[in-house]
Formats: structure tokens, C-alpha cells, sequence
């Protein structure tokens, strides 16, 4: 695409209106000039070789309200990182909290050096107070990535900004105009105070449980005894169907480019152009749905790397992912660009519109999703549920939706029904079934926690989940993007034959707020995964908990199976994996190394859902 831009009569009356526009908004200033309400965009900014990065303390203002940001460049979110595919690069990077212990910066999803990488402990020491870290590489991809501080809770208060990468040989589609739009979840209380909250009470911010109504009305649909089945399973497993999110709007304001829903970001564009829109979710905790009322959206690319295209009306983006989508506004008027979390709490808006100072009707909320025994992998399918001293508990051994026994405890099986050799004893785990969908000649291995302590259950057939939009999608007779639709157009420049398989298991215990990999959390793993350098990997992601966790792996890419030719698997560098479900990844280990696994819920990764990779 050439990237000369022009400005025509219309553009400059917009941009000569613009200061006047933003005086009138309850706004902090200065924002970054990408982030800025009624933009012309950013298709007439150039790459650049270096940057320099300032993190320190700026004040933040939000609805009225101020508070105190970790700020790069005294902005949040920070500026604009535009690089070219090719180009050798210095970022300098400066750490101004002088009462922290260090600070980073994590190129997330940039094929670097493992120095590069930015994570403290695990390849480089962190900046300390008054030092600056020069990251040097050469830039080996194009598309659209973010960056963020890999220290303590920094991301959640700030440290965070887009990222975008020309590429060397032009753009593979072509458009008139060029929106990030940065996707985040600010909260006034410390990340400190909302960590111990969590971790005294789980569904400490959730307040949509649910309620006698709802029971009644579930009994009117499905009848007392299946009705009452199912409130006595979640019971003994004390866990809850509306557990959707940890953290939810009750302390979040959702904000798009730094703007939250009142403060209206607004995206321009002239009728008739195809716009390039580049969604980037930078939250802590939030997964969200986006749509645009009215109009018909492309996803071109996904975490950075082209796709064929896949028309849709709403898409799920789960922390850290990136989808590019190409949308063509015909009408001369404003629509919102409505992204809303998947717990429903609440949501973000902007406008994508003609002329500044407009809006469009803005979505209602939908009802909260109700999680099913299906829907973690537990509907008339093999699990283990363990309980808090380290064994299993009485009633839970194998689970099946039907043909529980029931007393005043909760459910009730005799040891044999339970699959337990002598009371006491967990079940011996038998081989999954295989799913023809899983790729692989056994699938994944099954898995059986040393610890139980830090494991609340096993699925022992996890499901294929790939073509499912996800809990509380599908029904309103939009189309919902899923893995399954995304077939890369990147050249496949690693081999077709696998050499070896490994599986990974997803685990938690959320009554202790315990997050772990294969039972273990990051303090007890006695060492790194071992990924040999060049093999062609066949990782398997088992996710046993009842929630989505966003997986990321630092310095490589995971290239998705969902049932596409071997080179037209996707490419990506983070997967939200759903509950009860299984997937696998190929992998080819490029650089050498220490690298970060870990789930980008930045809450769990702290509560223990970290490891590290070692590629040797």
C-alpha cells in the first residue's frame, strides 16, 4: 500500500475542529497522537529505528476521577512503536519509579534475542530505578503487536502501547485508512488490594450470582430434579456457573485508547473508504466481545500474521490476542465500535464516524451466560474432582451429569462407580478417547496431579472446542468468529514432520485461588519445560478449569491445528484455550534460550500459571 497520505478539505476542517472538540471532553491531556478522539488515523505516520521509553508515575483522569499511572511517556495507553519488517532497531527504555524495584518491557509477540525479551528473572535482570536498557534486534515480521512492562502488576496501571510493523514488500490488502484501536481495563484500587481480594474470595467483584428467581425459572425449563442435579454438582464442586470473570466492572472501567464509553473515542473516516481497524486487547483480566452494529467486518490478520479473510459480525478477543479487520462504511453517519466483556459487567464504546462530535445508538448489555456442565467439559463426560486436603473428596471421583446419586450431602457413588480401586485411592487414569478431530496418532497424555491440593479437578476426555464461538456467542444469529475459521496466507517455513509430542495441562484450584501448569505452580516446577532447538513440537493444551486462560509463549510461534492444510495453520503467540477443552499447537524453537509460558491473566500468572521454557 503506498503510504502517502494526503490531506483533503474535508480531513482539514476535522482536524482544525478537533482541539475544540476535545476541550469540551472530561479528558486527560495530553493523550499520544494515535490515541487521540477524531484522528485522521494513522496511515501517514512513517517507521522509525529508535525510540526512546520513559516509565514513570503520571497522573490519569478518568470520568472525573484522577488517579496514578505507570506512564510511558507520561501517557497512557504509551506511543505509538512503528517499525519496518527488516530494519535493525534500538529501543531505549528508562525506568522513573524510583521507589520500585524494576521495571520491563515485553515486545509481545516479536521473534527477538532472548536478552530481548524483557522479562526479569527469567532472561535478562529488569531496569532498575534511574537506568535506562537498550533492546536491540532486528525485526523479522510485519503486522500488528503490543508492548507492556513484564514487571509486577505495572501492566494493570499503564505500562502498555501499540505496537505495528510495516511490512518490507507492502501491504497484502489494501485500504484508505488506519485506526488502532487499544482495548484495556483501568481500575482506581491498587492491583495490590484487588490481588488480595481475589485471593480471600474469588468472586469477590462478581456480583451477578445467581439468584432464587433463576432457580425457579430453570425449573419451569428443565424440570425440579434436573434442575436440582445440576445446583447440587456446581455445589459440591464449589464452584459457580456465573464465575465468568475475576475481576469485573464493579471495579473496571473498560477504556478504548485510553478513553472510557462517556468520553466517546471517535475514529474518522470518509464514505466509501475500506478502513483498516487494528484491535489490540492490552486489559489485565477482561476478554471481550466486539462488534459493530451495521456493519460487516473482514478479519485480515490475527496476532499479527495475514489470514484469509473471514467475514463476521462479532469476534472474541481474549487479553493479549490482536485481530486486524478491514470494515467499509458507505453511509455518511457515525456507528459504534462496541466491545463488551464476556461476563457481561460492562463495556467499552467508541464511533467510527464522518465528522467529529457524533455518536451512534449504543448496544444494551446482554444477559449474563450461564455456564453448563457441558461447558467445562463435564456434560456426560469422565471427570475428577479433588478436594482441599490433597486427596479426593467424598462424591467426586468419575462424574457423569447423569446418574448421580443424591443425598443431603450433595452427590453420593460407591467406590467401584467412583472407578477407585480401595477407598481412599484416586481413580486410575485411563486413556482418553481419542477425538479424530485432535491431531496426533494418541492424542494428549492423561494426566493424574501430584499435588491435589492445587488441582480441583481433571478432565478425562477434554473435548475439541476449536469451532465453538465461545460461552454466550452463537445465538443471536450473528457470525461469530472462531479458531477454526483462520487459514493463514504466511509462507509455512517449518516442516511438516513432527518429532515429538508433549502435553501441558491447564490447572487450578480456585477456592485457594491457586493457578498452576500440570499442578504446579511456578515455585514448586523443579525446572524449566525443555524445548530442543529446531524440532518440530506437537504441543497439547488441556485446559481443566472452568474458565478461558489466554496462553502465551515468549520467542516463538504456536501455529494453531484446526483442521487446516499444514501450511495454512495460523500462526499464533497467544490462544484462549475454552474449559474442559483440548488443542494443539506446532511448534519450531528458533532461538535459543530462556522464554516465559504463561497465562496473560495477569492475576493468575502471579497466582502461580507460569513457567518457563528452556530451548536448547
Amino acid at each position: 500500500m503506498d503510504e502517502t497520505y494526503s490531506f483533503n478539505r474535508r480531513d482539514f476542517i476535522r482536524a482544525a475542529g478537533t482541539g475544540l472538540f476535545l476541550a469540551g471532553m472530561n479528558l486527560s491531556l495530553p493523550m499520544p497522537a494515535w490515541a487521540n478522539s477524531a484522528s485522521a488515523g494513522i496511515t501517514g505516520t512513517r517507521p522509525r529505528s529508535r525510540y526512546d521509553l520513559d516509565i514513570g508515575y503520571s497522573p490519569l483522569k478518568i470520568d472525573g476521577r484522577t488517579g496514578t499511572a505507570t506512564a510511558i511517556n507520561g501517557t497512557v495507553p504509551g506511543p505509538l512503536v512503528h517499525l519496518r519488517e527488516g530494519d535493525e532497531v534500538a529501543l531505549n527504555v528508562t525506568n522513573s519509579l524510583m521507589d520500585t524495584e524494576h521495571s520491563s518491557i515485553h515486545w509481545h509477540g516479536i521473534l527477538v534475542p532472548f536478552r530481548m525479551d524483557g522479562v526479569p528473572g527469567v532472561n535478562f535482570d529488569g531496569i532498575q530505578p534511574g537506568e535506562t536498557y537498550e533492546y536491540r534486534y532486528r525485526v523479522k515480521q510485519a503486522g500488528t503487536y503490543w508492548y507492556h512492562s513484564h514487571s509486577a502488576f505495572q501492566e494493570q496501571t499503564g505500562t502498555y502501547g501499540p505496537l505495528i510493523i510495516d511490512p518490507k514488500d507492502g501491504e497484502p490488502f489494501a485500504y484508505e485508512r488506519d485506526h488502532v484501536i487499544v482495548l484495556s481495563d483501568w481500575s482506581f484500587e491498587h492491583p495490590d488490594t484487588i490481588f488480595r481480594h481475589i485471593n480471600l474470595v474469588g468472586h469477590y467483584y462478581n456480583f451477578q450470582r445467581r439468584t432464587f428467581g433463576e432457580f425457579v425459572d430453570d425449573i419451569q425449563k428443565r424440570g425440579f430434579m434436573d434442575t436440582l442435579k445440576d445446583r447440587m454438582a456446581w455445589g459440591r464442586m464449589r464452584m459457580s456457573p456465573v464465575d465468568l470473570l475475576d475481576v469485573t466492572a464493579y471495579t473496571y472501567t473498560y477504556l478504548m485508547n485510553g478513553h472510557s464509553p462517556d468520553m466517546n473515542w471517535t475514529a474518522l473516516f470518509n464514505p466509501g473508504e475500506t478502513v483498516r481497524l487494528r484491535f489490540i486487547n492490552a486489559s489485565t483480566m477482561t476478554t471481550f466481545d466486539v462488534r459493530i452494529p451495521g456493519l460487516d467486518m473482514d478479519v485480515v490478520m490475527a496476532d499479527g500474521k495475514t489470514v484469509r479473510p473471514v467475514p463476521v459480525h462479532e469476534f472474541r478477543i481474549g487479553v493479549a490476542e490482536t485481530y486486524d479487520v478491514l470494515v467499509r462504511p458507505r453511509e455518511d453517519k457515525p456507528f459504534t465500535i462496541f466491545a463488551e466483556s464476556l461476563d457481561r459487567s460492562g463495556y467499552t464504546r467508541g464511533t467510527l464516524s464522518p465528522e467529529p462530535g457524533l455518536s451512534a445508538p449504543v448496544p444494551e448489555l446482554r444477559p449474563r451466560p450461564v455456564r453448563g456442565l457441558d461447558e467445562i467439559g463435564m456434560g456426560g463426560m469422565d471427570a475428577t474432582l479433588f478436594g482441599m486436603g490433597g486427596g479426593m473428596k467424598h462424591g467426586g471421583g468419575k462424574m457423569k451429569q447423569d446418574g448421580m446419586k443424591m443425598n443431603q450431602d450433595g452427590m453420593e457413588m460407591g467406590h467401584k462407580e467412583m472407578g477407585m480401586d480401595q477407598p481412599g485411592r484416586p481413580p486410575a487414569m485411563s486413556k482418553p478417547r481419542h477425538d479424530p478431530r485432535i491431531p496426533g496418532p494418541n492424542g494428549p497424555k492423561p494426566f493424574m496431579p501430584e499435588k491435589n491440593s492445587n488441582v480441583a479437578m481433571v478432565i478425562m476426555n477434554p473435548s475439541y472446542r476449536l469451532d465453538e464461538p465461545g460461552i454466550g456467542l452463537g445465538d443471536d444469529g450473528w457470525r461469530v468468529l472462531t479458531y477454526a475459521d483462520l487459514v493463514s496466507t504466511e509462507p509455512q517455513p517449518y516442516s511438516e514432520i513432527v518429532d515429538r509430542e508433549m502435553t501441558i495441562n491447564i490447572t487450578t484450584n480456585m477456592e485457594r485461588y491457586t493457578f498452576s501448569f500440570d499442578g504446579k505452580k511456578f515455585s514448586e516446577h523443579p525446572g524449566p519445560y525443555l524445548f530442543r532447538h529446531n524440532e518440530r513440537l506437537r504441543l497439547f493444551l488441556v485446559n481443566h478449569t472452568m474458565m478461558e486462560h489466554p496462553i502465551h509463549l515468549h520467542g516463538m510461534w504456536m501455529q494453531l491445528e484446526n483442521g487446516s492444510a499444514h501450511d495454512r495453520l495460523p500462526f499464533k503467540h497467544t490462544i484462549l484455550t475454552k474449559p474442559g477443552g483440548v488443542l494443539s499447537v506446532l511448534i519450531t524453537p528458533i532461538e535459543k534460550g530462556d522464554w516465559a509460558f504463561h497465562c496473560h491473566l495477569l492475576y493468575h500468572m502471579e497466582a502461580g500459571m507460569a513457567q518457563v521454557v528452556r530451548v536448547a
